[in-house]
């Protein structure tokens, strides 16, 4: 990818910034000279030694370099017009420092020396930082949080059915999904299996009988309850972990309330932005899906060059490694994991509903890949679908796509046919 930077002679100063807590070590090339300082980490002090910047260099473009993982210090620069920001990859840092320090000694300065020098002397091949519109930019941590807030979720769950296994593992069958609200209702009203059955048997009805999944067979759930013989008796283990389920079906209910809030922030950036159609068109991408596809290629469409381009970014693409008559290759690991889950997430989806997607993960497992190997092979499929789809700005259209497989005489029509 080559966005569009300051050529190397327009550059009056590099810069490299090795990250910390509370002050950052910079390192500085002008002219040929290295001068290292610290930047306090607060607005203030980084605007002020922003300003000293472009008074000294007379509003001339400054390169600055830092790891790509601390995005708090990259948006506090991005605000400034003369520094262009140079996001790296915190491996090909390591890597770098290596190179002049191959004991492994470590210090802060000459991390920021790295840096500073990485950045002269390859800043041709790296890509400086080119921010997508606000709208693109808010959805997108929107949905990253989202996801971080459901895997919050996710463990506090897990959390609590282990808890409950220890105590009260009727409860597991007896409620079925343990983050819906009336199961958290149930498990905060009664936290124990003595306390369910000391309950009035109408008190009970009113809650199982009509919510209940197990009056489905023509079970009385009332009486199934009550017949329940308790797998622990001791009072010291049930009243402690009962303290811990109540707790733990609290951080729930706050966890899906938030999740709900999240949702309707996306929800409501993602349906006013004109490419909401174009993402909605695609199989399986769903209400969760199509924001975090969009948020992932944005609105700039002059940012890829090529569907390659994307497929490396996203880390869907793999990487072959070649040496005499060794030929191997393997999963990208030096990526945006979070765009490669997005990518993979989407794959799976997908298959469910649009029968090529599913011909072709069944052609993969056939092939004899495994399960996570076919989706992403399945992944690097569509990112080339929806890569052609962000750039015509068409809707997915898969009788289209059907009818091109047989046009080609693709070999994964023999799997279609049996989807």
């Amino acid at each position: 990818m080559s966005d569009q930077s300051p050529t190397p002679e327009n550059f009056a100063a590099f810069v490299g910034i090795d990250w910390a807590d509370r002050e950052h070590a910079v390192c500085m090339i002008a002219d040929g000279q290295e001068t290292f300082e610290s930047l306090p980490h607060s607005a203030e002090e980084i605007a002020q030694w922003a300003a000293l910047l472009d008074r000294r260099f007379g509003g001339r473009k400054i390169a600055v370099a830092l790891e790509q993982s601390r995005g708090g210090l990259v948006h506090a620069l991005m605000q400034f017009p003369h520094l262009v920001i140079f996001p790296i990859n915190p491996k090909q840092s390591a890597r770098y420092r290596e190179v002049f320090a191959p004991s492994g000694a470590k210090s802060d300065p000459a991390d920021a020396k790295a840096i500073a020098r990485l950045l002269v002397e390859h800043h041709r091949h790296l890509r400086a930082w080119k921010p997508d519109d606000p709208r693109i930019r808010e959805l997108d941590r929107l949905c990253q949080l989202r996801r971080k807030v459901v895997e919050n979720r996710r463990k506090t769950v897990q959390q609590l059915v282990g808890t409950l296994k220890v105590y009260f593992p009727e409860a597991i069958d007896l409620l079925k999904n343990l983050q819906s609200d009336w199961a958290l209702e149930v498990l905060g009203r009664w936290p124990s299996l003595q306390e369910l059955q000391r309950t009035h048997p109408k008190t009970l009805g009113k809650y199982f009988r009509k919510k209940s999944r197990s009056d489905e067979d023509g079970d009385d759930p009332v009486k199934a309850i009550r017949a329940l013989k308790p797998m622990i008796t001791d009072k010291a283990v049930i009243h402690a972990n009962a303290l811990l389920v109540q707790t733990l079906v609290g951080m729930i209910r706050l966890l899906n309330k938030s999740v709900a809030q999240f949702e309707e922030a996306i929800n409501g950036l993602f349906n006013q932005h004109e490419d909401a159609a174009l993402f909605q068109s695609l199989p399986g991408a769903g209400d969760a899906m199509a924001p975090r596809l969009l948020s992932a290629l944005g609105s700039d469409r002059e940012r890829f060059n090529s569907a390659e381009e994307v497929q490396a970014y996203c880390g869907i693409a793999p990487v072959t490694r070649s040496s005499g008559r060794s030929h191997t290759v393997k999963r990208r690991f030096a990526c945006n994991k979070y765009l490669r889950q997005t990518f993979h997430e989407f794959a799976a989806h997908a298959r469910r509903w649009s029968p090529w997607s599913k011909a072709f993960y069944n052609y993969q497992r056939a092939k004899g890949k495994g399960h996570h190997a076919a989706l992403r092979a399945l992944a690097y499929k569509w990112l080339r679908i929806i890569y052609r789809m962000w750039k015509t700005r068409q809707p997915y259209d898969e009788p289209h796509y059907i009818d091109q497989l047989e046009r080609k005489q693709s070999p994964i029509l023999k799997f279609l046919k049996t989807t």
